[in-house]
């Protein structure tokens, strides 16, 4: 069995706050997010296919993660919606683009979320391998499918 990996990075612009943390990141601030999508499977090896010697091809793959995890979260404030209500609607107020998230928006639940939704997305075959979402140009976070 022939496994390859596969990669398709991605790039966008979020903003968030840190509900209770202690530091800094407790205010709204934002990052450009570098999201690296790598999944694995087989090469096509049916002559007949148009994906011929392909694990996955990277239009689709593209298609699929700026549709479901890209576009829902790009340049949007996200909040923790555990937050009081008081203090949401103070920092809605200048907002049209606001996600509300069942947990604290981090990179670190950030990844297990994405995994979560592009595992479902996937055809049969293809698996998700690892995610890597860097916040700054040196700070990131990896999911890795033999952690979890």
């Amino acid at each position: 069995m022939n496994q390859i990996r596969v990669t398709k990075e991605f790039r966008f612009e979020a903003a968030h706050a840190l509900k209770g943390y202690d530091g800094p990141c407790r205010n709204v601030h934002g990052h450009s997010y570098e999201l690296s999508v790598t999944v694995i499977g087989s090469p096509v090896t049916d002559p007949e296919s148009a994906k011929l010697g392909m694990v996955m091809d990277f239009g689709d793959l593209k298609k699929m993660i700026k549709k479901h995890v890209v576009d829902p979260f790009d340049h949007a404030l996200l909040l923790n919606s555990a937050a009081p209500q008081k203090e949401l609607e103070k920092i809605g107020e200048p907002f049209t683009n606001i996600v509300m998230l069942p947990y604290q928006p981090t990179s670190e639940n950030f990844l297990l979320d994405f995994a979560s939704r592009i595992r479902e997305l996937l055809p049969d075959g293809i698996t998700l391998r690892s995610l890597r979402l860097r916040e700054t140009a040196n700070s990131y976070a990896e999911w890795f499918a033999e952690d979890n």
